[in-house]
């Protein structure tokens, strides 16, 4: 039976909230560098991988699934 090639594959990128305080740990953590710097950082959703180290370390819990 021939497979369905019209699936799409939807991943869940980790995101930071407005409770983040760019303390930077996340940054450090991140395998793939998703993570950019600024008042509040930034997860690249087409970078993250999902492997939630972000989430893991930070001390504000202000990484979540998006």
């Amino acid at each position: 039976m021939p497979r369905n090639t019209n699936q799409k594959l939807f991943i869940m990128a980790y995101k930071i909230s407005d409770s983040c305080v760019a303390c930077g740990t996340c940054i450090a953590e991140c395998p793939v560098e998703a993570i950019s710097e600024g008042d509040i950082y930034k997860i690249d959703p087409d970078v993250c991988i999902e492997c939630g180290a972000c989430a893991s370390v930070c001390p504000c819990e202000a990484i979540h699934l998006d």
